[in-house]
Order: C-alpha cells, then structure tokens, then sequence
C-alpha cells in the first residue's frame, strides 16, 4: 500500500494539480483585494459612496449600523452585498481564466501548421518500413 502511495504521489499530474491549487489561491488573493480595494470603491464613487459589503436585510427585525453590529447581536441578516462582491470576484477571475485559455488555444493554433496537413511518419517505423524493403527486395533476386 504505501508502493502504491508513493506511486500516485510521483505522478507529474499530481504535482501540477498541486501547484496549480497554490497558484489559484493565490490568484483568488490577489482579485479578492482588486474588487475591495479597487474596484468598489470606485463603483461607490459612481452610486453615491455605496458599500456593497454594507448592504444587507435585516430579518429579525430593529435597526443596526451596519452587518457587523447586526450579527454581533445576533440579529439574522441576509448580506446581498456581500453576495455582490463575490459575483464581482468570480467574473473577473472568469474573465481572466477566460482569456488565458483562449491566449492559450492561439498559440497553440499558431504552433500547428493548418497548411501542413499530412502526417508525418514516426522514425523508428520507416526504418522498420525500410528494412521491409530491403528484404522484399531480398527475396526477389
């Protein structure tokens, strides 16, 4: 069993998935703080200096300044603000997985010749083809 364990773990897929999970959370980072720090402010900016992280519903009743104070006297609240801020999170991490995947699929079409349609024979199968030849050819005389 542990053979087995030390065999899965080798894999080269293993360690991508692994690396791309690290670089993915730090990715989510890095857009969590540009949504925060520089795109809703500036979206405030154009709907009156509204916070969405502030906007919430109050569904137990009573007024509080903002969610914190409500869910620190336990008041159950409904944070559609919040909800906003991560759909603003996810299509910018979308948009720009979108667009490494597509930047990605041009290379690649880029690196295939679309002209060059025909296959090219693997070299140890021509030799082997070649050798069939020769013993064709052998056999003949």
């Amino acid at each position: 069993m542990w053979q087995d364990f030390k065999n899965f773990i080798a894999r080269g897929n293993v360690f991508d998935l692994a690396v791309g999970i690290i670089i993915g959370a730090a990715f989510t980072t890095v857009v969590k703080s540009l949504v925060d720090d520089v795109l809703m402010p500036v979206i405030g900016m154009f709907t009156n200096n509204v916070d969405f992280s502030d906007l919430y519903v109050n569904l137990s009743g009573g007024e509080f300044a903002s969610v914190q104070a409500a869910r620190e006297a336990g008041a159950v609240v409904v944070s559609y603000g919040l909800f906003i801020n991560a759909l603003i999170n996810f299509l910018i991490v979308a948009g720009v997985i979108f667009m490494m995947v597509r930047t990605f699929n041009k290379l690649k079409e880029k690196a295939e010749d679309p002209k060059d349609k025909t296959v090219k024979t693997p070299r140890d199968i021509a030799l082997l083809q070649e050798i069939r030849d020769a013993l064709v050819k052998k056999n003949e005389v």
